[in-house]
């Protein structure tokens, strides 16, 4: 993420001791932001922060975010266990969540510790310290950090009680010290010293406990980085994620509901109800959450930047076009309820311009990225996307990307030249957008196109159902088939084992150019036959006349002559010339047809079982 260099240091520290810092997490002047995942420490954990605690071991530093910063204001929550707040707080966790949790839990709290065990099963634990273990010259600190169940009992495999600590005079009696009486031990101490009659070897036991370990705990100094109030929000959240110790990675979404939910907007609950109604269309059902908030990021920059340029501002302060995650994070509450209607019908319009170019699931689409800029383009043109020649523009630079394959990575930086090119492309009709200009498709690519992983192939797939192929049995659509039936797969035309008896090349014989859409149904009368078998086995079937099988062949760009004769060779050139003029057609730009040369085997060859389904 590009930040600006702060002019001066955006943090201080300092050691705070621990007594204070669990005190504050009490009263609520530490929280933790939002947008932090839930505490998730097993019992392993605890009793092993607490054993280092009682050595006065380092358990880390603590990072918090002062509070009353004019643009960096998240959403406050309470630490889990702890009371509900009354007021804001000073600041916020950002990294020491699980530590803090974890020992404000078990040594502060007066509730029982809800944990997990090894298995990840919820427990419910008690923390205490035995009292003469620790003190032990020869005994491992470790075995004194004791937990025991809700009950305060220990128990056999049967659930018999071996064990009982359930009340006062039981951990006088073992000797048994309760953890969350580590910081006020005073009055467990007079009880001690009463059921113990005052005896001497006891006041010495619980004198040299109090120096060797309670005093520990209570003078512990933990070492606290405050990030400052004024630092940006986008570089608070790049903070949070570099020195989080959970390692757990937010989305751009979370963080950024955690800082509109500051300002009482719930953005997961608009979310949600905006969610629900793309999935109702099958080209939609894969828009995240980030796509949505990537396209309204865009229109909010672009806006700034034609606003600047109005305004005449020096160049140097023309802002650019953006949609990373900083931009994302930048967003305002009102940007984002200023454009949330009009980009949802955005992605609206852009799947019926999918549906026209033949796409009908979300599966079939060669890049789902590409939904970003192209939403943002039917929102920022609105009716002047309708016409029938923006929506030729449309195709062209839309088939320009796939057939390119220009959306494979780096995306944002060809989002934010889309928009503006584009949009003011189809406007004017002046300067062609890079996008275009960049596509290129070498003829050789046929070759290596051998399953839809590839968005070139998924987009030739689509032409060639927008040629209007059709089913080999019953003659109807491909497009109808596959929506009714869910059952086209990618198949051969020569199939498999009969290319393989007739020594085919593998490259020729699994590649784009040797397959089409085909039903299941068709697919299993072509079997491994020669293609003049099967075609008679089908027209025989299916009562199709011959006239009427050769119409169906053309729909694929397949020469009925050469298939009927088992000409690999002649059909292999035909149909690839047919596939490059089609893919011509749709980049709206020549290519150079160098002459096809023998395909060289690629090692990813998925071989004979890797047919896909498609719808």
């Amino acid at each position: 993420m590009e930040l600006p260099i702060p002019k001066e240091s955006t943090f201080t520290s300092d050691k705070i001791g621990l007594s204070n810092l669990l005190a504050s997490i009490h009263t609520g002047s530490i929280q933790l932001p939002d947008f932090q995942r839930g505490w998730v420490w097993d019992d392993e954990h605890i009793r092993d922060l607490i054993e280092s605690i009682s050595l006065s071991y380092p358990m880390g530093t603590i990072m918090l975010l002062e509070m009353g910063g004019k643009t960096t204001h998240f959403k406050p929550r309470a630490i889990d266990g702890a009371p509900e707040p009354k007021d804001e707080p000073e600041q916020l966790i950002l990294d020491g969540q699980q530590r803090l949790t974890s020992l404000y839990q078990a040594i502060f709290s007066n509730g029982v510790v809800n944990t997990r065990d090894s298995r990840k099963k919820p427990i419910k634990r008690w923390y205490y310290i035995d009292m003469r273990k620790s003190l032990s010259s020869n005994g491992d600190r470790s075995d004194a950090i004791i937990s025991l169940a809700e009950d305060r009992t220990v128990r056999n495999f049967r659930g018999e009680v071996q064990e009982d600590y359930s009340s006062s005079e039981k951990e006088y009696q073992h000797c048994l010290f309760p953890l969350n009486r580590v910081f006020n031990s005073s009055a467990w101490r007079h009880g001690f010293n009463e059921y113990w009659d005052h005896s001497s070897e006891k006041v010495r036991l619980f004198d040299q406990f109090e120096s060797e370990v309670i005093d520990r705990f209570k003078g512990y100094l933990v070492p606290v980085i405050f990030v400052k109030k004024n630092t940006p929000k986008e570089a608070v959240c790049q903070v949070f994620e570099k020195v989080n110790t959970g390692g757990v990675s937010l989305t751009v979404f979370e963080l950024l509901t955690a800082s509109f939910a500051a300002l009482n907007y719930s953005l997961r609950d608009d979310w949600e109800i905006r969610a629900g109604r793309l999935k109702k269309n099958r080209l939609l059902a894969a828009v995240q959450n980030t796509d949505f908030l990537q396209a309204i990021a865009l229109l909010v920059t672009y806006t700034k930047q034609l606003d600047a340029i109005h305004r005449d501002e020096n160049e140097e302060n023309i802002p650019g076009i953006s949609c990373k995650r900083k931009d994302i994070l930048r967003l305002t509450v009102d940007d984002y309820q200023n454009w949330a209607n009009k980009v949802e019908k955005g992605f609206g319009d852009a799947a019926r311009f999918l549906y026209r170019q033949h796409f009908f699931d979300q599966r079939d689409l060669p890049y789902r990225t590409q939904l970003v800029p192209l939403a943002a383009i039917f929102t920022w043109l609105g009716s002047a996307a309708e016409t029938d020649s923006a929506q030729s523009k449309l195709a062209q630079w839309f088939w320009c990307g796939i057939l390119g394959e220009l959306y494979g990575s780096s995306v944002e930086s060809r989002f934010a030249r889309d928009l503006p090119e584009v949009s003011t492309w189809i406007r004017t009709n002046q300067s062609l957008p890079k996008t275009i200009e960049d596509a290129n498709f070498s003829p050789s690519r046929l070759y290596t196109l051998r399953t839809r992983n590839s968005a070139a192939y998924k987009g030739i797939h689509a032409l060639l159902m927008r040629q209007g192929c059709l089913d080999l049995r019953t003659g109807v659509t491909m497009q109808e088939q596959a929506y009714f039936e869910d059952s086209v797969d990618i198949h051969h035309i020569f199939p498999y084992d009969w290319c393989e008896k007739n020594s085919i090349p593998t490259g020729q014989r699994d590649c784009i150019i040797n397959k089409t859409p085909i039903s299941a149904r068709s697919n299993r009368m072509i079997g491994g036959n020669a293609p003049s078998v099967y075609l008679e086995a089908i027209q025989k079937n299916a009562e199709i006349s011959a006239t009427r099988m050769d119409e169906i062949l053309r729909s694929h760009l397949i020469a009925p002559a050469f298939l009927r004769e088992d000409n690999f060779s002649a059909f292999f050139t035909q149909r690839e010339t047919s596939l490059l003029d089609i893919i011509e057609k749709a980049m709206g730009k020549s290519m150079m047809r160098e002459a096809a040369s023998q395909p060289i085997d690629m090692e990813d060859y998925e071989g004979k079982d890797a047919e896909e389904t498609f719808a």
